[in-house]
């Protein structure tokens, strides 16, 4: 379009709302250093039947579409969404099916586009505010560079959860300010002290809108400062303007049990600390940001722990001010660095540029799938169903986990496949296109599903974050190779839920079914090579050697698994005339291995081993999962000494006047921090904590607990 302007953006927000006229959506992002906001109105919601379905709209029009099951569709057109709504309650009442009426029209705006995060803006412009405002232009799918954006941290200190704020904490890496109730008290750079709650409300909005940050930040910052911040404007008559432009925000309440807020600011992107390490599949004993940011950044908060914080807070306000300031700035210091640690704002952009869903959406699954899924649907002539919560769920087998043989070992190989529901999926054509549309010569699933041969849609989209996973390996892109897994992790989890439009229990059943009979070959594999599996469990196997060195059997290991991977692609060809995608790789050589018992029995446990591993710099690295040292529920003096037992036994260091030394410590009342029962239970301590968590690798020894530390301690 010659003449007409045309700016590429990073999409970072978007909303609609119903207007008189239609449904307005109002697009945001970042060109450069310059804010774009792009207003679409009149936009008209659309929705699905059948054909032969009587409905009531401004507009219906034929489109050459169908049902899953080959029955032809109509387009519903509608003035506003809340038309559409009550349209579609109409014929759900009447016994008729309606399609994708539950897709928000923002969503479906993008998606028909497959804009993710990457735009260009085609239309007249004016600038105002330091925003470009664009009015009904033409957008468009582009690849954006992601753009340095500006992120800014915000805490806030109350009298208590519902009080009044006390104070309010601003960072970011170009500037901090705190603003602290309380007249005519000394001030320094970074510290302001205003007359009342209101003056600071008006104060901070003020800075955060000279400060113009892409992204807000904070722990818990919706559930806590964001909904206190909007309570306090409406207790102080005060417009909650966090937005852009001068825009008002708003927090939308838990819409039911289990649901979170959610924060809408005009043109920001909202991440909480908590969750966004949650979707980046961090996991902490406690999510607190003392704890969090220890494990982190090896600091933490300004309050010492055991101190009671409420009181803490007030006193110091009372007090020092100042030091209530140092505190809550601290805060706020600390969950930037989080999420520099984390890569925790990468992360968000790249899962934003993979699923198309805001950067700020929590959880979302399922919404990332329609992102993907519905639009390439359509090119292939489909609708989808409304998401059913009425369908009957039932459920799938889960991964299959192989009997484990317990013993403690040396020279263990372990192997896994690479991505085995993903490879599964792309290998076998598993797809819910592809098990309503299965065609001639279908491939087998379970339970009677057939699959087509060609077309399908969800192996062509993990084929291609496959590629794009290799490739941000290889480039060193950790925080989108760690979106890319699990968005394609997830993919099994949303076939088998309800929740998901495309539900078909075949769907997932086909997975795993496949997944037990891989693990059952590749155990049958390694069992015709004279080699003892140990344990298997879902996409991961742990097989003994008769040793050697740590070269010949890294060589040995690398070996196997490629022998493997080729016999698996030869019998998909040979039985089903299909390319496999399987891939078992060598994963690490166990110097020693701990394979434990169900406590109070002798069969073997499952999802719980201990282990030594040489990493590439040489050093040996212990390696526990699913024991009691790794659990929450187990007191951190148990966690301490089952870790160093296993260390000590896997090097071969003497364990038996340490251990005795534990208990008269833990008697004597000197362990005391590290319990969760006090000294009074000392004795009844050492018989529920630390007696079970040793006997995991000492019976294995010719011992036991109670002959190493057990009534006889009292001896010495």
């Amino acid at each position: 379009m010659p003449g007409v302007p045309r700016v590429s953006a990073f999409l970072l927000a978007r909303e609609w709302r119903d207007t008189d006229d239609g449904v307005e959506i109002v697009l945001w992002g970042r060109s450069g250093d310059a804010v774009v906001r792009a207003r679409l109105p009149r936009q008209e919601p659309v929705m699905f039947v059948r054909r032969d379905a009587p409905a009531n709209a401004a507009r219906r029009a034929a489109r050459p579409l169908a049902t899953l099951d080959g029955r032809p569709v109509d387009a519903l057109y509608f003035r506003g969404q809340r038309a559409l709504q009550a349209e579609r309650d109409r014929l759900r009442a009447a016994g008729h099916e309606t399609l994708e009426s539950d897709v928000k029209p923002a969503d479906r705006f993008l998606m028909e586009r497959f804009v993710t995060t990457g735009m260009t803006l085609e239309g007249p412009y004016r600038e105002r505010r330091g925003v470009l405002h664009f009015d009904s232009p033409r957008v468009r799918a582009a690849d954006v560079p992601t753009p340095r954006l500006s992120v800014l941290s915000l805490d806030l200190e109350t009298d208590d959860l519902d009080g009044p704020i006390l104070s309010a904490a601003l960072a970011s890496r170009a500037e901090e300010h705190v603003f602290v109730v309380g007249d005519g008290l000394r001030e320094t750079e970074v510290v302001t002290f205003v007359a009342d709650e209101a003056t600071l409300l008006r104060r901070l909005f003020e800075r955060i809108a000279a400060l113009d940050p892409d992204v807000l930040c904070g722990w818990n910052i919706t559930e806590f400062d964001l909904t206190v911040l909007e309570a306090r404007c409406r207790a102080r008559g005060v417009p909650f303007l966090l937005g852009r432009a001068g825009e008002r925000a708003r927090v939308l309440p838990p819409s039911g049990p289990g649901r979170v807020a959610i924060a809408r600011v005009p043109g920001r992107v909202v991440l909480d600390g908590i969750a966004t390490l949650r979707a980046a599949t961090y996991s902490f004993e406690r999510f607190t940001l003392e704890h969090v940011s220890q494990e982190l950044v090896g600091r933490g908060k300004r309050i010492a722990s055991g101190v009671d914080p409420v009181a803490e807070i007030r006193r110091m306000y009372a007090e020092a001010p100042l030091e209530l300031a140092a505190y809550n700035l601290e805060d706020c210091r600390l969950v930037l660095d989080v999420f520099e640690r984390a890569d925790l704002v990468a992360f968000a952009v790249e899962r934003a540029r993979l699923t198309g869903l805001p950067m700020d959406r929590q959880g979302g699954s399922v919404a990332a799938f329609d992102h993907l899924y519905l639009p390439r649907l359509h090119r292939r002539g489909f609708v989808a169903r409304d998401v059913d919560s009425d369908i009957e769920v039932t459920p799938s087998p889960g991964g299959h986990v192989l009997e484990s043989v317990p013993g403690l070992y040396r020279d263990v190989l372990s192997f896994d496949f690479r991505s085995l529901y993903p490879s599964i999926i792309r290998t076998y054509g598993i797809d819910p296109l592809g098990l309503a549309q299965p065609g001639e010569d279908a491939i087998p699933g379970e339970d009677g599903a057939t699959f087509a041969r060609a077309d399908a849609i969800l192996p062509d989209i993990i084929a291609s974050l496959h590629e794009a996973r290799t490739r941000a390996l290889e480039t060193e892109n950790a925080p989108l190779s760690r979106a890319i897994k699990i968005l394609m992790n997830s993919f099994y989890g949303v076939l088998g839920t309800p929740g998901c439009r495309f539900f078909d229990a075949r769907l997932p059943t086909s997975i795993t079914r496949r997944g037990h009979a891989i693990i059952a070959r590749a155990r049958r594999f390694f069992e015709d090579r004279a080699h003892v599996v140990l344990y298997g469990d879902t996409d991961s196997l742990f097989v003994a050697t008769d040793g050697g060195t740590e070269a010949d059997l890294a060589a040995r290991g690398r070996a196997l698994a490629s022998e493997l991977t080729e016999a698996l692609a030869a019998e998909v060809r040979a039985e089903l005339g299909l390319e496999s995608f399987l891939e078992l790789r060598f994963d690490a050589h166990y110097v020693h291995f701990l394979m434990p018992t169900v406590r109070g029995a002798e069969r073997g446990s499952k999802k719980r081993y201990a282990g030594m591993v040489r990493r590439a710099s040489g050093e040996l690295e212990l390696v526990v999962r699913g024991l009691e040292a790794v659990r929450r529920d187990w007191t951190p003096l148990a966690r301490r000494v089952q870790l160093e037992l296993l260390r000590r036994v896997f090097t071969g260091a003497p364990f038996d006047e340490w251990l005795r030394e534990i208990v008269r410590e833990l008697r004597a009342g000197r362990l005391d921090e590290e319990l969760v029962h006090r000294k009074q239970y000392g004795d009844d301590y050492v018989a529920k904590q630390l007696a079970p968590v040793c006997d995991v690798v000492l019976p294995f020894l010719g011992t036991s607990f109670e002959k190493v530390a057990g009534a006889q301690t009292s001896l010495f």
